[in-house]
């Protein structure tokens, strides 16, 4: 039996939880032709919500395209990657390939089939000629415009996802911004969602003196009510044939922080060894025996993740995990957890963020893993 848990990818619509209002807003605004920003820290399920909404549009018959910009090492990969994107909502190979060559000519991409390894066979795009920085500025400028000119050619609707979009500052500078800016805000039949996991860069490229500045709606994605994603794993469990002990789903929820990621992981975790086991029930304490099998098996790669940072930062650390993320300057949790002076609390923390061991979230600190948390608070001293 399939284990109806999924973590570690982009979830199906049988493992997509709530969501509900947020699906049907984005869904919308893309085929509205909306510019919509969406901000979520990472493990909030961002990318499985953007897929949805690209599938709903894709019935509401508009071209989908998803790119996530982080996946490329320079602008020009990135430009070749987007192009090739969009290219794929021609299904014949072929006329993608022409197509591309006679929508970028005036850039001189080169355009070949390839066979991939399965024999399948797929569009390759280069810019040799894209040298200078001249020469790049004009071919963003061409690239940027062809969601455009597809809609207009194809009489159709787009919808584009560019997923970490944050990545696009570390390109060229502001350079990318005002070009994309440029391009979309002209694109009346095409729309997109720019999804980002860090908030506070998403944040900033929003800011007042940004290319970006009131381009479109923004959508901040929420922690999923924990009743409701407790009323989800029971009823899963139970799809398969398996009862849960009261309380069991929203004691997955607490102990996972209800972070979608994390609590999908647990969840899909203990159903494993419920099943191994040959037994039709799970209980609060087959929980906490799943929970202790993962800490073992994290073992050496959370004491590798404690042993390079340093004291201040391991003390910082172990008081965010027992303080819930709270009050973390004051004289009083310092005094408790015999931290340093404020300042060296704040640098130690502002380094956690960094380092994506910590996040902020309002006015505290959460562990960005919680299998991590739980390390911490057992494991160290």
């Amino acid at each position: 039996m399939t284990n109806p848990f999924v973590y570690g990818e982009v979830v199906p619509v049988s493992a997509f939880v709530n969501r509900e209002d947020e699906l049907d807003r984005l869904t919308r605004d893309l085929l509205a032709g909306q510019k919509v920003f969406l901000i979520s820290p990472r493990r909030y399920g961002k990318s499985s919500l953007v897929r949805q909404a690209l599938r709903a549009a894709g019935r509401g018959g508009a071209l989908v395209v998803d790119v996530t910009v982080s996946s490329y090492s320079s602008y020009v990969a990135f430009l070749e990657g987007y192009a090739r994107a969009l290219s794929s909502t021609e299904r014949q190979t072929g006329r993608a390939v022409s197509w591309l060559r006679e929508a970028l000519s005036a850039v001189g991409p080169e355009v070949r089939i390839d066979k991939s390894g399965a024999g399948k066979s797929q569009v390759s795009l280069t810019f040799p000629a894209a040298r200078t920085d001249r020469d790049v500025s004009r071919l963003a400028e061409e690239v940027f415009a062809l969601p455009g000119r597809i809609a207009q050619s194809r009489r159709r609707k787009m919808a584009i996802a560019l997923d970490e979009f944050q990545a696009i500052a570390g390109f060229d500078g502001g350079n990318v911004e005002h070009a994309l800016r440029a391009a979309v805000q002209h694109q009346r039949d095409v729309g997109y969602v720019f999804s980002g996991s860090e908030p506070a860069l998403m944040e900033r490229m929003l800011g007042r003196s940004r290319p970006f500045y009131k381009a479109g709606p923004v959508l901040r994605l929420g922690r999923i009510p924990a009743d409701r994603f407790a009323d989800f794993l029971e009823a899963r469990f139970r799809s398969t044939g398996i009862r849960s002990s009261p309380g069991l789903g929203l004691a997955i929820v607490e102990l996972a922080g209800n972070l979608p990621y994390d609590v999908q992981r647990l969840a899909h975790e203990l159903w494993d060894d419920v099943r191994a086991e040959g037994r039709r029930t799970a209980g609060l304490e087959d929980l906490h025996e799943t929970l202790r099998r993962l800490l073992g098996e994290h073992q050496s790669l959370f004491e590798a993740t404690w042993q390079r940072l340093t004291l201040a930062q391991r003390a910082a650390l172990r008081a965010a995990v027992l303080q819930e993320g709270r009050e973390l300057l004051s004289g009083d949790t310092r005094a408790r957890y015999r931290l340093s002076g404020a300042s060296t609390v704040q640098a130690s923390l502002a380094a956690l963020v960094r380092e994506d061991i910590l996040a902020r979230e309002a006015e505290r600190y959460i562990v960005v893993d919680s299998l991590l948390r739980e390390w911490v608070a057992r494991k160290t001293y």
